[in-house]
């Protein structure tokens, strides 16, 4: 098959989209600081930041001088030309939040969920979207990013596989559509994101090959390479915590025994806990007060500092599993459990890294905590309609006809 033909209307729209994302991530930035980082000439930065400004995607900064001539106008991303919302779909509740362009929080809801079934999710995403637009005009509203739990098979409507959840080919973005949602969708896996929250804001910035790892109620991983999340065939790439990490052990929520997820996910550290302690019923709190106060039992209970020095051990062994599998550059530890975790066990968590991992590639990777917080899956979400606009170099609700494109 011949190569395909660059078009002029190609060229404009990957111009656009250059100085547009340079702007987003690096901005305010001056006309020529423009020139220098894309490598477009001025004239092409003058008249693609001239369409920008006119569209409403860029607006003035402010100016700095300049060396013996007139001062320089910068230019950002302008905040206020639309927003986004981000909803983690996690399995004991939802998050949905509102931000402008600026990736400033604006409003935010929260539910719990129990169970999670997909009719109850789709009805609280609604709602939830419903109250955290109620301030703006939906015409504002660029589009809405829903990270959830499992694989997404992307394609005319998103469908979810989520088998700890019990989802089988649920059709998740057409039920949303019928609980009353008429804004642009946009699903993908809440670890993957988290991995692009961190890549544009946290802990990834600036490195080529990480690897994002969320541990909360479930496990998994964002694997980035070259700068793209890896997806494999069928998107289900990263699902990290259903890698075996002791043969013929604990059974898991998928089905299968010794994965990564029954040894450090929320529901299996409890678990291992209570029944360390000779009891098999679960606590009466959620899992994320059940993990805090293991936490600070263990300055006081032998028990608990052995759950905890063991979890950290089997989490720096399934890390070491990336390092040996991935030689990435950099591993970022996240999720609400994950951060827990880090916070009081980082050292023996990077030791028991060390120890399972080839010398070379460890030598190659730091390991750092996630830098956004429990909010990261929401934020990644909303990353997924600003990647649209950044992509496209124009409001990805509009055609590609737009006047500036053709």
């Amino acid at each position: 098959m011949p190569p395909k033909r660059t078009t002029v209307r190609d060229l404009r729209r990957q111009n656009r989209s250059t100085l547009l994302s340079t702007l987003f991530f690096d901005g305010p930035l001056s006309r020529h600081e423009l020139g220098a980082r894309s490598g477009l000439s001025a004239a092409t930065v003058s008249n693609v930041t001239g369409e920008l400004v006119e569209d409403g995607l860029v607006v003035e900064a402010g100016s700095v001088d300049s060396d013996g001539g007139r001062p320089r106008v910068l230019l950002r991303v302008n905040p206020a030309y639309g927003h986004v919302v981000g909803v983690d779909v996690g399995e004991t509740g939802i998050k949905v939040e509102l931000f402008d362009l600026g990736m400033t929080q604006l409003a935010a809801v929260e539910h719990n969920l129990s169970p999670a079934d997909p009719v109850s999710v789709a009805e609280l995403i609604a709602s939830g979207l419903a109250e955290v637009v109620a301030g703006v005009p939906a015409s504002t509203v660029l589009g809405v990013g829903i990270a959830v739990p499992g694989t997404v098979e992307q394609g005319p409507a998103a469908i979810v596989h989520a088998q700890t959840l019990g989802w089988d080919g649920v059709p998740l973005e057409e039920m949303i559509r019928s609980a009353g949602v008429a804004l642009p969708l946009y699903v993908e896996n809440g670890a993957k994101t988290q991995g692009q929250a961190e890549m544009w804001f946290g802990a990834g910035r600036g490195a080529r090959h990480v690897v994002v790892a969320l541990v909360g109620s479930g496990v998994g991983a964002a694997v980035v390479t070259d700068g793209a999340v890896y997806r494999g065939t069928t998107s289900s790439a990263g699902e990290w915590g259903h890698t075996t990490i002791v043969y013929g052990g604990r059974p898991c929520r998928c089905g299968s025994s010794g994965c990564l997820e029954a040894y450090v996910g929320a529901e299996g550290i409890l678990d291992r806990y209570q029944r360390a302690r000779g009891s098999r019923h679960t606590p009466a709190s959620d899992e994320q007060s059940g993990v805090d106060s293991l936490i600070q039992a263990a300055a006081t209970s032998k028990t608990a500092a052995r759950v905890l020095e063991e979890t950290a051990g089997y989490l720096g062994a399934g890390i070491a599993n990336l390092v040996n599998l991935f030689n990435p550059e950099r591993i970022v530890l996240g999720g609400w459990a994950g951060l827990a975790l880090g916070e009081h066990y980082f050292d023996r968590i990077v030791t028991a890294t060390r120890s399972h991992s080839l010398r070379h590639p460890y030598e190659q990777t730091s390991i750092a905590l996630g830098q956004l917080g429990p909010d990261a899956v929401a934020v990644g979400a909303a990353t997924l309609p600003v990647a649209a606009l950044l992509d496209r170099g124009t409001d990805p609700r509009k055609p590609l006809s737009h006047p500036h494109i053709a």
